[in-house]
């Protein structure tokens, strides 16, 4: 929210230095984003009359101008805008000016015609981003005053970020009680308005959902001046808070909105059939707003109607039927409470956001409706003229809500603050926050005021004695913890431990968002079910991911945009699918990998990651938790990898660990790749378990070597006669696949494996009869069990 000091001053007197009140804002819970001049840098311009307009002898757009700065002699000045006009009071930038981008002023001639100085638009002044014409001032703006004064533009514009629990907040006028805290200086009381009822017109309201709307106030007023301006005072203080001017009736709710925090509602009277209703929607009905958004309701939504239909979107957006335009002279002014809960999550339902349903949705002051109401109404007759009728008043007090009071301990302060404070201090915070104390001997009852929503337990108040206080002046105490160590799950690897490993691997470890687009999943897991979000940020985000791979290739993109040519990604966390109706969460461990085995160096060749590259990475992650012979990795099929290069692995309980494998061909054009990337997705859950060593003595006995070629079927997988030499025969020691060979001397559709086999015996020296005893089992048993034959 931005606010500007010159507009806080009018409801608080402080001397604070801007960059001291930002500081105590923040400290205060408000904190400040941004501060900014009010208006760009520029000198020279003072506000001055046109006295005559003449046509320019050589060019048909340029006009010559006699403008009047206050001095004897008026100014010679050609302008070409459309605006410019006798009796016009227009900003001037004389001679020695300097404009906003070092812009200076010098007397210059226009097609032959002498101009000493400029007639200035917004835009040249810094004040908008465009402009049509001159910027015109008011016919009473005093002549040759320097319009920075004469505009209070030496100002600060503040930029305020608030948490939901801070709705009072959302206006000058909260923001100015904040200030008045810390800044010891009491909140100016303005007089209330008189509004006199001069005409007997008036609308009835009936309030059928008493719940949502406990209070509905609302005014006709008729003969309204369509041809007023909104004064520039007004559209200063507008532009300065992030509105520009669209006329009064618009700008006089937008301005009390921002003054007070309280939203209000104009109806054009000539399009309301009939009395108000304040109801839910009828199924179906739907209702064109403001925007020109069409939307389908439902019974959840509040609304507020005449006798045939739905005129606005309560709390949120009015409807275009009964809008108001330039043509409009009477008007219904609605201002009414409606409850947080009826409001909340309604616009972002149908992806609206307005500042009605930001300060609606978090909560109002029920008891500034009149105050409000009142205040919108004197400051558009000034504007505008008009007649009021009677005030309508639809109020329901049964169901507004009222803040209770809060019991308090006083000694709980110390002990939660760990400061000593004085009664009489604690009971000077709360007289500041506008909140009623009453005491007894054992403790205090503490009520907030109606426009503090947040107040609700005793550590609420004794959140805010901390803040009036100051957070940085609370005592920094070291706490006095008995600490207790933790069993760990020795079975378990640290998922710590196997990021360190990746990371000493090359790899580098990714944080993506958890959410992705549609389009992206379909592609690579269509077979499964996708959790939608009921209100995403974006398309891009509008789906839980149901693999960790959507957000790795995104990222390496953005890398590879980035001339980032080896790109080694590794990330853990959840992947959400839909099972039966229900989200289902899984732990995850990603691996992307694209690019050179190794870096670019004189010794070795230059050669692209492969398959069997990132396969070693898996198996140094299994072998970290001394458990490689308890996976396989067997030949299997994915749609979103190559047919040819994707396996599965799995444990020796035949559960389904995860893949490993290239990206398919086919979505490599997809997600705009040019070149080989290899994924790998596994489950955490199965990969942390750990063998816990056992201690085996070191044998004094030399081992021996016998390497054998086996011939086996090309389709073979080397892996589980690995795995059943190491489990059946105690005396083979480690198994070294060293070779794999097809092409002339072996058969097609066979292949030639290269073993070696290290032997070893605890408690003998393996003489030949032994080793040739052994192999001849193992030839053997291979033969009958794998179809291996010894190769000649």
């Amino acid at each position: 929210m931005l606010v500007n000091e010159a507009w806080l001053k009018e409801f608080v007197d402080y001397s604070i230095p801007t960059n001291e009140l930002t500081e105590k804002l923040t400290m205060a819970g408000l904190e400040v984003d941004s501060v900014e001049a009010a208006a760009a840098e520029f000198t020279g311009v003072l506000v001055g009359e046109v006295l005559s307009v003449q046509a320019h002898p050589n060019a048909d757009k340029l006009r010559l101008c006699k403008v009047s700065i206050g001095q004897e002699e008026p100014l010679d000045i050609v302008c070409g805008a459309s605006n410019v006009r006798t009796s016009l009071r227009i900003p001037v930038a004389t001679v020695g000016a300097v404009l906003p981008g070092n812009f200076k002023i010098k007397p210059s001639k226009l097609r032959g015609e002498p101009s000493n100085g400029m007639l200035c638009s917004e835009e040249e002044l810094g004040l908008a981003d465009s402009a049509d014409g001159l910027m015109e001032l008011p016919s009473d703006a005093p002549i040759g005053t320097d319009i920075r004064d004469y505009l209070q533009l030496d100002d600060t514009i503040i930029e305020v970020d608030l948490t939901p629990n801070r709705a009072d907040c959302l206006s000058v006028e909260g923001v100015a009680r904040e200030i008045s805290c810390f800044a010891k200086q009491p909140v100016k009381n303005k007089p209330a308005p008189k509004i006199e009822t001069s005409i007997n017109d008036h609308k009835n309201v009936n309030v059928e959902a008493t719940i949502d709307c406990p209070r509905y106030l609302g005014r006709v007023i008729k003969g309204l001046d369509r041809s007023a301006q909104t004064p520039i005072w007004m559209q200063e203080k507008l532009r300065r808070c992030g509105q520009r001017s669209l006329g009064p009736l618009v700008d006089v709710t937008n301005y009390v909105l921002l003054e007070l925090g309280q939203p209000l509602h104009a109806f054009d009277l000539a399009k309301i059939d009939g009395d108000i209703v304040v109801r839910h929607a009828r199924e179906k009905e739907s209702l064109r707003l403001l925007n020109e958004q069409q939307v389908e309701l439902d019974e959840s939504v509040l609304v507020i109607a005449d006798q045939h239909k739905a005129l606005a979107f309560a709390g949120v957006m009015g409807g275009e039927a009964s809008a108001v335009n330039d043509e409009t002279t009477d008007i219904f002014l609605e201002c009414a409470f409606f409850s947080p809960l009826s409001i909340a999550g309604k616009s972002r339902k149908f992806g609206l956001h307005t500042d009605s349903s930001h300060r609606f949705e978090r909560g109002v002051d029920p008891e500034l409706c009149y105050r409000a109401l009142d205040r919108a109404i004197e400051l558009l007759t000034d504007i505008a003229g008009g007649q009021v009728g009677p005030l309508t008043d639809a109020s329901s007090t049964k169901t507004l809500p009222v803040n209770k009071a809060v019991p308090f301990r006083f000694q709980r302060v110390q002990r939660v603050l760990g400061i000593e404070l004085d009664e009489n201090t604690v009971e000077a915070y709360f007289d500041s926050l506008g909140m009623i104390v009453n005491k007894t001997a054992s403790e205090w009852f503490v009520t907030a005021p109606s426009y503090r929503f947040d107040i609700a337990i005793e550590a609420d108040l004794i959140e805010e004695v901390a803040r009036l206080y100051g957070y940085d002046n609370l005592p920094q105490n070291e706490l006095t913890v008995s600490g207790t160590l933790t069993a760990i799950e020795e079975q378990l690897q640290p998922l710590d431990r196997i990021k360190d490993l990746l990371v000493d691997l090359g790899y580098q470890e990714a944080v993506t968002y958890s959410f992705t687009d549609d389009s992206s999943l379909k592609l690579l897991t269509p077979q499964d079910d996708v959790y939608r979000l009921q209100n995403p940020i974006s398309a891009d985000l509008s789906v839980m991911r149901t693999t960790l791979w959507a957000g790795l290739l995104k990222a390496m993109d953005a890398n590879i945009k980035r001339n980032e040519e080896t790109i080694r990604f590794f990330e853990t966390g959840l992947k959400f699918t839909v099972k039966d109706g229900q989200l289902v969460q899984e732990q995850m461990l990603s691996i992307l990998a694209t690019g050179l085995a190794q870096p670019e160096q004189w010794g070795e060749s230059s050669r692209s990651i492969d398959f069997y590259d990132v396969k070693h990475d898996i198996e140094a992650i299994l072998s970290l938790n001394g458990s490689l012979s308890d996976y396989q990795f067997k030949p299997a099929k994915h749609e979103a990898l190559h047919p040819g290069q994707t396996a599965e692995l799995i444990n020796n309980s035949g559960e389904h660990v995860g893949y490993i494998g290239l990206l398919h061909p086919a979505l490599e054009g997809e997600f705009n790749i040019k070149k080989p990337v290899y994924l790998v997705e596994l489950k955490q859950s199965l990969i942390q378990t750990k063998q816990i060593p056992e201690f085996q003595a070191v044998s004094k006995y030399p081992a021996v070597r016998r390497d054998l070629a086996l011939i086996v079927d090309e389709k073979f997988h080397v892996n589980e006669m690995v795995g059943y030499i190491t489990k059946q025969y105690t005396l083979v020691n480690e198994v070294i696949v060293f070779d794999i060979y097809q092409g002339k001397g072996v058969e097609t559709g066979r292949k030639s494996v290269a073993l070696g086999l290290i032997l070893q015996d605890k408690s003998k020296t393996l003489v030949e009869q032994d080793v040739e005893e052994l192999i001849n089992e193992l030839l053997a048993n291979l033969n009958n069990l794998f179809n291996a034959q010894l190769r000649e």
